[in-house]
């Protein structure tokens, strides 16, 4: 693999995971709600290795050549978001930020559900599959000694890793800083759902609003 090539990927990629949005609110929201914010965090990371799966079996570009299935997969990810979002509105009035409240989370999510929601948050974004097409091939050499899909199954998890550092530290960050302070933390918690539910509500609009003007 092309030395440069990788090095500017980390960093494009590291920039990327930097930038908030609604992984970050998800990661926020786990680092204060629940009793572990691990299972959140794997399942964040875990959609993203769905991600590069896709990419290696070529599945990846198939499915954004197709704006049909790409438009229900952008409505699925929308309504997704908005779900998971209000959830979260419904629950940061009595929410607990103590840390080892019980064996689930502090809202009663098991580490199971943390996960699989995560996993949808990350796995169902489509603009981490566009991400993963229309960023990763660029820094794929193919003169390089590593086959074209080694190379980009190599850049989807070294994306994974550093999404899953950055996140790890954000619910850490979240959780150290606002756990002494209840009303601090409801208050995050509450920016965490309506940033879920705006990021939904706009991804719906982008997708039926042309409907609806072409009816």
């Amino acid at each position: 693999m092309n030395h440069e090539l990788f090095l500017a990927f980390v960093l494009v990629a590291a920039a990327l995971a930097c930038t908030p949005g609604v992984d970050w609110a998800y990661s926020i929201a786990a680092g204060l709600r629940q009793r572990s914010f691990v299972p959140a965090v794997a399942g964040l990371c875990g959609g993203y290795v769905l991600h590069t799966v896709l990419l290696v079996a070529g599945l990846a570009a198939l499915l954004t050549g197709l704006p049909g299935v790409l438009g229900w997969i952008t409505l699925a990810g929308a309504a997704y978001l908005v779900w998971l979002g209000i959830s979260t509105l419904r629950s940061w009035r009595g929410a607990s930020f103590t840390a080892g409240a019980g064996r689930t989370g502090s809202d009663g999510t098991s580490p199971l559900r943390t996960f699989l929601q995560g996993m949808g948050t990350s796995g169902i974004n489509p603009k981490g599959l566009l991400f993963y097409v229309a960023l990763v091939p660029q820094f794929v050499s193919a003169d390089a000694s590593l086959p074209v899909p080694v190379q980009s199954g190599l850049l989807g998890m070294t994306f994974v890793l550093l999404a899953g550092l950055v996140y790890t530290a954000v619910a850490l960050l979240s959780r150290t800083l606002l756990q002494s302070r209840p009303g601090a933390a409801r208050l995050v918690t509450l920016a965490s759902g309506v940033i879920m539910v705006l990021l939904g509500a706009v991804l719906l609009g982008e997708q039926l609003l042309p409907a609806l003007a072409a009816a």
